[in-house]
């Protein structure tokens, strides 16, 4: 059996990508600065909303898009170049238009844990400028990548 090459503490989520840090990420205190890991958040996020073929699917055949409505994160310890970020997607809830997600920030270099994160994602209509109902085939796609049925909120 393949092992998993990504941190045990990230063995819950379903979508994990390396990333490595770059000197360009840190700030004048030497630390990554906190506006990177919104961008950390969204990379993960949109390999997530790839994978499910949200982008494609619904820009080109019905003229709807995800689009960012809230995020949070917390920092618990700060990370420096030179490392490797492991970068963590799931989600964790669907409303009627709403998409929930739990994003965790994985050092290699310290060996845990060092950021995490929440995210609501809606689908949008671009040309009226309101939500959208997330369509069946999107709710099912993210129940197969999730490996469960995800609880409607």
């Amino acid at each position: 059996m393949e092992q998993r090459p990504y941190a045990e503490e990230l063995a819950a989520f379903p979508i994990v990508v390396r990333w490595p840090v770059q000197w360009g990420d840190q700030d004048a205190f030497q630390h990554v600065n906190n506006t990177i890991y919104f961008r950390w958040f969204e990379s993960v996020r949109i390999v997530y909303l790839e994978r499910i073929g949200l982008e494609a699917m619904l820009m080109e055949r019905e003229q709807i898009g995800p689009i960012l409505a809230a995020i949070s994160c917390s920092f618990r310890s700060p990370v420096t170049y030179p490392d490797t970020v492991q970068l963590a997607a799931r989600v964790t809830r669907m409303g009627r238009s709403s998409v929930g997600m739990e994003h965790r920030v994985y050092s290699e270099r310290q060996r845990k844990i060092v950021t995490e994160g929440d995210s609501t994602i809606v689908v949008f209509d671009y040309a009226a400028q309101r939500p959208r109902p997330i369509p069946d085939d999107i709710r099912q796609a993210i129940e197969v990548i999730e490996g469960h049925e995800i609880p409607a909120t």
